[in-house]
């Protein structure tokens, strides 16, 4: 196995969380980063890596096999063509891009280059979330009807100090809601049409502050999703999983799977059945807990670029994948601007 040479674009929060990641794992070796932020030099420093203002500037001084694109999200694109111009291969954070001809524009790029893209929905890598999709695609609770589910949190005020966490590009919906949306893909299957309603009623920013989503899946399961970044409220993905440090965790479940013999609650799994009953209103139905550990997926995402980039896997989150959850996103804009349903 050989050591993958691993820089970053971008050394923000998520540059440092890949960073991070990249020490607890022996086949990786990060280089340098490339961002033209001050403040960076001193993670730099830290990591004893080399600091370019821009990657291609770093690419043509460092050998490098691998590129971490951790930029604000409208900004992914151009890191990630002159990654793929270089023949390396590329993790790029979710989004994938922020515009539809930004993502086909990667992959008509991606099938003329030696590098591969995989795209960073890092949720992908959790046991619980395999086991979900496991419980649904077995048929474990019969034939898949509905699922409801929120992301509601207020973030803080610091949180919005930089400018351009104030555009739509940053707004929750691109930087939340996909995780949600791509997570919902990956255990029912794809996201055939998208209502939706947006609200900006709280801050009156160009990013939304809420949005109601309805979705019909190609399986003829039908879904809902309300989602805020301006609720004070125990319901996300971070709060019930303990993902993150900083957020207090409150193990409440955010999503519901329902189906024709068994219900599930997610993301920790708790199935609800009828055993040996029949499976209606008028018999019992009893939880039962499923208990998997929280791994690291992020160091599980760089053992697997690693791999990618020795050749050993394909990336298990390719560039035309992310481009689906990335369509069925900007859906959410589509619908909420012209009134009207969005076929993905």
């Amino acid at each position: 196995m050989n050591t993958a040479r691993l820089a970053i674009a971008g050394g923000g929060v998520i540059g440092r969380r890949h960073a991070c990641a990249i020490e607890e794992v022996s086949c990786a070796n990060l280089v340098a980063i490339a961002d033209p932020a001050p403040s960076v030099k001193g993670l730099a420093d830290e990591l004893e890596v080399s600091l370019y203002n821009d990657i291609g500037d770093l690419l043509e001084v460092e050998s490098v096999d691998g590129v971490i694109v951790s930029t604000p999200t409208s900004s992914h694109f151009l890191p990630t063509i002159t990654a793929l111009n270089f023949d390396c291969h590329v993790l790029v954070e979710k989004p994938f891009m922020s515009t539809r001809r930004e993502a086909d524009t990667v992959i008509e790029k991606e099938s003329v280059s030696r590098g591969q893209v995989l795209v960073g929905h890092h949720r992908r890598y959790y046991a619980l979330v395999d086991k979900a999709r496991e419980i649904i695609q077995s048929g474990g609770l019969g034939q898949l009807v509905a699922l409801s589910g929120q992301w509601t949190v207020r973030k803080n005020n610091e949180y919005y100090a930089s400018d351009w966490r104030k555009e739509w590009q940053a707004g929750p919906v691109l930087t939340n809601l996909i995780h949600e949306l791509d997570s919902l893909r990956y255990i029912c299957g794809d996201i055939e049409s998208i209502s939706a309603e947006i609200s900006h009623s709280i801050r009156n920013w160009e990013k939304e502050d809420s949005a109601a989503v309805v979705m019909r899946f190609a399986n003829g399961a039908l879904g809902t999703f309300v989602l805020s970044d301006q609720t004070s409220s125990p319901w996300a993905w971070e709060f019930a999983t303990g993902e993150t440090p900083f957020f207090p965790k409150s193990e409440q479940n955010t999503v519901r799977f329902m189906g024709t013999r068994g219900a599930l609650d997610f993301p920790n799994l708790v199935v609800w059945h009828h055993g040996e009953e029949i499976p209606d209103w008028n018999h019992v139905m009893k939880p039962a807990e499923i208990c998997i550990e929280l791994n690291d997926a992020y160091v599980r995402q760089i053992e697997h670029f690693c791999a990618v980039i020795d050749g050993r896997e394909v990336p298990v989150i390719s560039a035309q994948d992310a481009a689906a959850t990335l369509r069925a996103t900007l859906a959410v804009f589509e619908s909420a601007r012209t009134g009207c349903r969005v076929k993905v």
